[in-house]
């Protein structure tokens, strides 16, 4: 499963957050995982939407993103972070940014200024790895003198790089490493390595000119150095859209010419920063979105359903999705060619959708 770990410093509003992406009563607080709580957010996607009142299934089933959120009291290191595992085991990592003016909630460091708290947290993260860097730099350098295994040399010269970017104090996520050198770093987990998104809590004021928001608040090159992308909501406005019934929320957002949820853009937002696409299954049993990274092919994709599938793979039946809700149905698709049989290395595409042949 997909996971984001949201990260903050205090009155940043980033458990109010939490609670209404995860609504709440989806959140648990695992076993043995004192130290954050987790919940699934269900990945909005209107082409599932019309596959379902197309096939009117039994089921259907969205693909989802599991949210964490340090619980209070948990041992943290300097920026709330360092020693917590859910963040380090997170697939991205969500920076809930305080932009909001509200004189009761004050803020630790006095003023309002989202660009000094991007920056301030980007270089926990960075001190963070340089940490964790330099003693397994240390351990490596004891370990080579014993035997000068060829690997153990590689992911040193890995680590010496990483090093020196972090000792500049640029992230890991600048690097643009390559796929042997992110699979040997890929053990340590480092947080400043992790793709970032920045969700810019706004002052209900501001929600009007959202989509400029970035810019005004001096994010746009902190965002191109530093390989980050951002959202800007409003926490307080989602919470009382999410308290309304369905119509009277459209009828809010229209009024405030918000064309949808904040809620609904930081999730795909976060679903995409973590470099997956969606295919689909669908039937009168069950309508289904399927995570997989980008460049999976049809093999892999046939794996995420069952295993047996992949072993037993024979072909697959592909329909670009757009065209499948044009048609109407998989005979009128057929009889246009747009049904097609696709192999093994067919590498999936964002909106197929697919119906695996195989063998029993």
């Amino acid at each position: 499963m997909l996971r984001a770990g949201l990260i903050g410093f205090p009155n940043a509003g980033k458990t109010t957050l939490f609670q209404l992406l995860t609504s709440a009563r989806d959140a648990a607080r695992p076993q043995g995982k004192a130290d954050a709580n987790v919940g699934i957010a269900r990945v909005p996607d209107a082409r599932l939407d019309k596959f379902a009142a197309m096939f009117t299934p039994k089921k259907t089933t969205p693909a989802v993103v599991e949210f964490a959120d340090m619980a209070a009291g948990a041992r943290t290191g300097t920026a709330g972070l360092v020693d917590v595992v859910a963040y380090r085991t997170a697939n991205a990592l969500l920076h809930v940014v305080r932009a909001f003016r509200d004189p009761s909630v004050p803020h630790a460091k006095e003023t309002i200024d989202p660009l000094r708290d991007a920056r301030q947290m980007e270089e926990e993260l960075v001190l963070a790895d340089l940490g964790i860097a330099e003693k397994r730099l240390e351990r490596l350098e004891k370990d080579l003198k014993k035997s000068a295994s060829p690997e153990l040399k590689k992911e040193q010269e890995t680590l010496v790089r990483c090093r020196a970017a972090l000792e500049e104090g640029r992230s890991l996520r600048t690097l643009g490493l390559t796929g042997d050198e992110a699979k040997r770093l890929s053990g340590f987990q480092f947080l400043s390595g992790k793709p970032l998104l920045i969700v810019l809590n706004l002052d209900e004021a501001d929600v009007p000119q959202a989509d400029g928001a970035v810019a005004r608040y001096g994010l746009t090159d902190f965002l191109g150095h530093t390989g980050a992308a951002a959202v800007p909501v409003c926490a307080r406005i989602e919470l009382e859209i999410a308290q309304l019934e369905a119509a009277d929320a459209a009828a809010f957002m229209a009024d405030l010419g918000l064309t949808s949820s904040g809620l609904d853009r930081v999730i795909r937002a976060a679903y995409d920063l973590l470099g997956y696409l969606s295919f689909f299954t669908v039937g009168e049993d069950e309508c289904r979105a399927w995570s997989i990274p980008r460049q999976t092919p049809a093999v892999e994709a046939a794996g995420e359903i069952h295993s047996d599938i992949a072993r037993g793979f024979i072909r697959a039946e592909v329909v670009a999705g757009e065209r499948l809700l044009a048609r109407g149905s998989f005979a009128a698709c057929r009889e246009h060619a747009e049904l097609r049989l696709e192999g093994k290395d067919y590498l999936v595409q964002d909106g197929d959708v697919i119906n695996f042949r195989h063998a029993t």
